[in-house]
């Protein structure tokens, strides 16, 4: 069990609870040597054992495997909560700016998904920048969301009954494989689960708000680089990499999971107006990545808890 003081600054707009979550975030990644200049598999070394305490404990699964699917072999976990053998399923795509982090990071957080909703959840592992740039990470989700169309039903999944999200560089993706899949005329989830997505990069006023220095976990000359990263120098203006500039029309319903105190705060907001049925939660005194402080905070817990009530109602009709 992990246990973290409280904050003791009054004046903080964080949540106490997840700032000293962060303090031991921030804490944990100076130990393990994080400074700029690292590399791509350095960052993500560093990234993963800092993770680690946190992907521990949370419900026990009925039973949880790794595959190697589609053609490239792309890695997924399954976790089941059940022995039913035609389970909902939610495909869960973490978060790192498109370039961290891994089914690993986000296990537990994909096991209380699992537990509290009933369904299945499967986690990919896409392809990661800068080695793997857009619209690599696409592609391959595209692969095991095919993948799960054909062969989903041998491994207890009910492919008709599936919701797609992530959280901020995976929120994008999910929405990203969604419009392909409805440009391809292929069937569409029945939603979308989307915690605090990266949807254009325009600097915005919770840019300027929340996104200077370390105090809110994402900084804004972070997700400047996250994007250049994945996107390459030259600005791309392709609706497939940023989702707000696309025909959003015909998307399934969505749940926005969105944070106070994150620079994409504006971003989901202007998302949540352009989706065609979306339901928007904003969590005062949240930070960007607070849900994976789900075992020491209470804000944390409650917006697992609701997302996975919505996901439960929407995948039992």
């Amino acid at each position: 069990m992990i246990t973290i003081p409280e904050s003791q600054n009054d004046n903080d707009d964080v949540d106490p609870e997840i700032r000293a979550w962060l303090d031991r975030m921030f804490a944990a990644s100076a130990a393990l040597g994080s400074r700029p200049g690292l590399s791509a598999p350095e960052r993500r070394a560093i990234a993963e054992r800092q993770r680690a305490p946190w992907t521990r404990g949370g419900p026990a699964m009925h039973s949880s495997e790794d595959l190697a699917v589609g053609p490239s072999g792309t890695r997924i976990r399954i976790h089941r909560p059940s022995d039913r053998p035609d389970l909902p399923v939610l495909v869960y795509l973490h978060g790192g700016g498109w370039t961290l982090f891994s089914i690993d990071t986000h296990d537990r957080l994909m096991r209380e998904y699992a537990g509290r909703s009933g369904c299945a959840v499967l986690g990919i592992d896409y392809p990661l920048a800068p080695e793997h740039p857009f619209p690599a990470a696409i592609h391959a989700i595209g692969d095991v969301l095919d993948w799960l169309d054909g062969e989903g039903a041998t491994h207890g999944l009910d492919p008709s009954r599936q919701v797609i999200g992530g959280d901020s560089a995976g929120a994008n993706l999910a929405v990203a494989a969604t419009l392909v899949r409805r440009g391809q005329g292929k069937a569409l989830p029945r939603g979308l689960l989307l915690n605090y997505g990266a949807w254009d990069g325009s600097w915005t006023e919770s840019y300027t708000r929340y996104g200077d220095g370390d105090r809110y976990m994402l900084t804004g000359p972070e997700m400047d680089e996250f994007w250049a990263t994945y996107l390459g120098p030259d600005p791309i203006s392709d609706p497939l990499a940023r989702p707000l500039l696309a025909d959003l029309s015909g998307l399934p319903p969505a749940w926005l999971c969105v944070a106070e105190c994150d620079v994409l705060l504006d971003e989901n907001r202007a998302m949540a107006a352009r989706l065609p049925q979306a339901e928007l939660r904003v969590y005062p005194g949240a930070t960007h990545s607070f849900l994976e402080a789900m075992a020491v905070a209470k804000l944390a817990d409650r917006a697992i808890a609701e997302a996975s009530q919505w996901l439960a109602g929407l995948l039992s009709e």
